[in-house]
């Protein structure tokens, strides 16, 4: 019978489908590295930049090569989703409380953090809608902004 039960565990552990593992716990492990997160923030918002450019030049060409324009559209939007996932799972989830602070100045620093994380947010989806490059300069300067905080 311990062989069955041992059989079975071992069959569904490996013909269960598996997720890929997040960037950060939800313990809370209490180890944090905001300028990682800064730095893969910017190093997307450069993908999603260059993707945009790939995309407008290849459809400018007399002859589109579509797989080439859906694959920089696929990139464009796989890293604004990278961008958006940080925010939530690590930013939001992590780094900033859910109720807000009683002291005047951590309140402010509490307010702005949201603002900025809801711009970053907005224009990251914004990113993924088309090729404005307003779009990625207001992405940047919003990250800027909660970076600076």
């Amino acid at each position: 019978m311990k062989r069955i039960i041992l059989a079975a565990f071992l069959i569904a552990l490996f013909v269960t489908p598996r997720q890929d593992l997040l960037a950060h716990c939800e313990v809370p492990c209490g180890i944090y590295h905001d300028e990682l997160r800064f730095e893969l923030i910017d190093e997307h918002i450069q993908t999603i930049a260059k993707s945009m450019a790939k995309i407008v030049e290849l459809s400018a060409d007399e002859t589109v090569n579509y797989n080439q324009v859906v694959r920089w559209v696929n990139t464009k939007e796989a890293h604004a989703d990278k961008i958006q996932e940080i925010v939530k799972q690590y930013f939001l989830t992590q780094r900033i409380k859910i109720a807000a602070p009683d002291d005047e100045e951590k309140y402010e620093f509490y307010l702005s953090s949201l603002k900025y994380l809801h711009e970053v947010l907005v224009y990251s989806m914004k990113c993924k809608q088309g090729t404005d490059e307003e779009n990625v300069k207001k992405l940047q300067a919003s990250a800027d902004s909660f970076k600076k905080l």
